[in-house]
């Protein structure tokens, strides 16, 4: 099979706004004629899906009378470059004998051939619009149809860039281009991706991060790629949870962010220049604008609903209650209107492009240049060994530090959580894994204290808030505050002594990445 490297940028978009696309200058300069054809492409896998869990995708696309069949290691971090085998086929069932020498080689067996299906196929009529000059050849393909398990089935709109001579960022200035004429959206799942998605009914759930695969001798910087992207993808793919009004949408986009802040953080030795900058700026704007729905739906939800199903005829409840439901579903709006947004979609495309092509993949400076080259395994334990210092010498005084200072070592506890997820694959003996797992359910514990501690400074002040924000409040009102601040408040020593516990058992652990 033909092996090369698959550079692309997908944008998903309304079906409605279609008939503007040709009205955008660079098509409309186009001056090869657009080529149509109808595609089916069915996609195989097992019923348990093998391949998808090894990262891998098997598809036969029939194209008028012709059957390509196609390979792609497609990972589990939607990256910008992916390995691809191509090659042409005598008809729609798949021809194994080709895998040789390809990701799917390893796989191939007796038994993968028994079992493997088609589970889903997708039918578009894909326009292809060529564009080139002497310095790139860019293939600008509109897909729109649906994709199809035999059961159930969704719609498909979306342009796909494909990268077929020239600068990578040449696509991104043309991804640019679209989606300030279009409300289109830089999309990292791919069709086959919504396709297993479909088959397992979770088309708009909230989506988790996903495990992060670092091969040991990568770069630092090839490193960071990878989890920036999973990160970026993580935030993407739960925009229409949110937009549904999931809670766990916005809590799952706000977990991507706070990823992908975190990993900017950890790599931020080589990350200095006004693009990173700007990047972290637009970051910790969305950050902003999710907060106050997540925060309103956590204290509704933990502390107000419960007490008052357990004691409906307190006085004042219900009208507190009213005010915090307005309040949250004012929050939930603002965190809508922001995913919808044309700063949101410019964010997500310029974190994608700076992610890939940004300048700090390629630094004047030696010192910058030398530290992205360093072994990622080397960088990561050293990053290990930092954090955990930090955590430890601040966590041994837990109990004497204000409230400002918990919450900064809780910030570092979930920075030190988040890189132990990030660098997983780097330590995988048996030794190893035995500790982080230890070393994980302690951290995890520590964090869980102090994000109580956290959650109840923060009940506290939305509550007393809400009791005073008018300015005759009534009795009943203060009084219902006043209840519920005290039960938050009861709470602390519990949390304070979970935390502490936590943190001396964290002492005690034997790091894992030696």
């Amino acid at each position: 099979m033909t092996s090369q490297k698959e550079r692309e940028i997908k944008l998903e978009l309304a079906p409605e706004c279609l008939p503007d696309v040709k009205k955008i200058p660079l098509i409309r300069a186009c001056k090869i004629a657009a080529k149509q054809a109808t595609q089916v492409s069915v996609y195989f896998d097992t019923d348990k899906q093998e391949l998808r869990k090894h990262g891998l995708l098997l598809r036969v696309r029939r194209i008028d009378n012709r059957f390509v069949q196609t390979i792609k290691a497609t990972g589990n971090s939607g990256l910008f470059e992916r390995d691809e085998w191509e090659a042409e086929i005598a008809d729609e069932q798949p021809d194994l004998s080709l895998a040789r020498g390809t990701a799917l080689d390893p796989l191939v067996n007796g038994k993968l051939k028994r079992q493997l299906k088609p589970l889903f196929e997708t039918r578009v009529r894909r326009i292809v619009y060529p564009l080139a000059d002497g310095a790139r050849a860019i293939a600008l393909a509109i897909d729109r149809g649906k994709i199809d398990t035999g059961t159930k089935s969704m719609p498909l709109c979306e342009i796909e860039l494909e990268l077929e001579r020239g600068n990578p960022a040449a696509l991104f200035e043309v991804a640019r281009e679209l989606i300030q004429a279009l409300p289109a959206q830089l999309a990292l799942k791919s069709k086959s991706e919504r396709g297993y998605q479909l088959i397992e009914g979770e088309q708009n759930s909230a989506v988790k991060a996903t495990p992060i695969d670092l091969a040991a001798g990568l770069s630092t910087r090839e490193g960071f790629k990878v989890i920036g992207r999973s990160c970026l993808k993580q935030v993407i793919d739960n925009k229409p949870a949110l937009i549904a009004g999931d809670p766990e949408g916005v809590h799952q986009m706000r977990v991507g962010l706070r990823r992908l802040r975190a990993a900017i953080s950890l790599f931020g030795a080589f990350l200095h220049d006004t693009q990173s900058a700007a990047i972290k700026s637009d970051l910790k704007w969305l950050t902003g604008e999710l907060g106050p729905a997540r925060e309103l739906e956590v204290l509704t939800q933990r502390v107000v609903e419960p007490v008052q199903k357990r004691h409906p005829h307190w006085q004042g409840f219900s009208v507190l209650l009213g005010e915090l439901t307005k309040r949250r579903d004012m929050a939930l709006t603002q965190a809508q209107n922001a995913v919808t947004s044309a700063r949101f979609r410019a964010l997500t495309l310029d974190t994608d492009a700076w992610l890939e092509i940004g300048d700090w993949t390629g630094p004047k400076d030696d010192l910058l240049r030398e530290r992205g080259d360093i072994p990622v395994e080397i960088f990561a334990a050293d990053q290990l060994a930092l954090r955990f210092r930090k955590v430890r010498k601040r966590g041994n005084l837990l109990k004497e530090l204000s409230a400002q200072k918990r919450h900064k070592l809780r910030i570092q506890v979930k920075k030190l959580r988040y890189a132990v997820e990030f660098f997983d694959s780097l330590f995988s003996s048996q030794r190893s894994a035995k500790r982080r797992e230890k070393f994980l359910e302690t951290l995890e514990r520590l964090q869980d204290g102090l994000g109580e501690l956290n959650d109840i400074a923060v009940h506290e002040d939305l509550i007393s808030a809400m009791a005073l924000r008018r300015r005759r409040s009534s009795l009943k009102r203060v009084f219902a505050a006043g209840l519920l601040t005290g039960r938050e408040d009861a709470r602390v020593e519990a949390a304070m002594g979970a935390a502490v516990r936590a943190s001396a058992d964290l002492c005690a652990v034997k790091p894992f990445w030696r």
